[in-house]
C-alpha cells in the first residue's frame, strides 16, 4: 500500500482505535485504493453510535479513450471494417463491452489478443467515432470503490448512511440512529482540516 500523507483514527475507546486502523489498512489494500488516497481521518464515537470518515484523494487520472489504449484504422478494401490494434490491454474488457453494445457481438472479432476488428458499412466514420469513444472513467469506478470501502470499514449495524464525493474529496457518515445534520457538518469540518494539512485534530 502506498504511504498515506495523513492517516488518523480517533475513538474514545483506545482498543477500537488500533482495531479500526487495521481494518482500514486491510480494506485499502484489498480494494487497491492506497494509490488513490492521500489523506484519511476516521472518528468513532460509540456513545453516539457514530462513524465519520473524511478522505482527500490524490490525482486519479482522466477518462480513457480508445486512442489512449490503441491505434484505430479504417479498412475499405475487400472487407469494410475498423481494426483496433491494442497498445495497452488494461481496458480491453471495457472496450469490448462498449463495442458489443454499439455493434452487437456478431460484428466484433478478436483474431488475437492485440487486435479487435469491427464490421462496419462506413469504416472511416466509425473509426473516428471509436477513436474518440470513452472506454473507462477511473473517477466513476473510484466513487463506487470508495463507497464499498466505507461500508466495509463501518461498524456492523450502522445502516443509516450519508456520503458525498466531489472533486478530490469524499465524506462518509454512518450511524445506527437517525442521521443528525450536525454530524455531517462535523465530517465536513474534518475534511477542511485535512485539506489544510490534516495534522491537527
Amino acid at each position: 500500500m502506498d504511504a498515506l500523507e495523513t492517516f488518523i483514527v480517533e475513538s474514545a475507546i483506545d482498543s477500537e482505535t488500533a482495531f479500526y486502523r487495521q481494518i482500514i489498512e486491510d480494506n485499502l489494500s484489498s480494494l487497491k485504493l492506497g494509490p488513490a488516497i492521500g489523506r484519511i481521518k476516521v472518528v468513532l464515537r460509540p456513545e453516539d453510535s457514530l462513524f465519520q470518515m473524511a478522505i482527500i484523494l490524490r490525482d486519479v487520472g482522466t477518462k480513457v479513450t480508445t486512442l489512449d489504449m490503441a491505434d484505430v484504422e479504417a479498412k475499405t478494401g475487400a472487407s469494410h471494417e475498423v481494426v483496433i490494434s491494442i497498445k495497452k490491454e488494461r481496458y480491453i474488457p471495457e472496450l469490448l463491452k462498449k463495442l458489443w453494445v454499439r455493434h452487437g457481438k456478431a460484428n466484433i472479432r478478436q483474431p488475437d489478443r492485440w487486435t479487435v476488428a469491427v464490421d462496419s458499412d462506413n469504416p472511416q466514420e466509425e473509426a473516428e467515432f471509436i477513436g474518440k469513444m470513452i472506454v473507462a472513467d477511473p473517477r466513476h469506478t473510484l466513487h463506487e470503490d470508495l463507497v464499498d470501502f466505507a461500508i466495509r470499514v463501518t461498524p456492523e449495524g450502522f445502516r443509516v448512511r450519508y456520503h458525498l464525493f466531489k472533486g478530490n474529496r469524499f465524506v462518509f457518515v454512518a450511524s445506527e440512529e437517525a442521521m443528525d445534520r450536525e454530524w455531517i457538518e462535523e465530517a465536513g469540518a474534518m475534511l477542511e482540516k485535512l485539506m489544510a494539512g490534516g495534522k491537527t485534530k
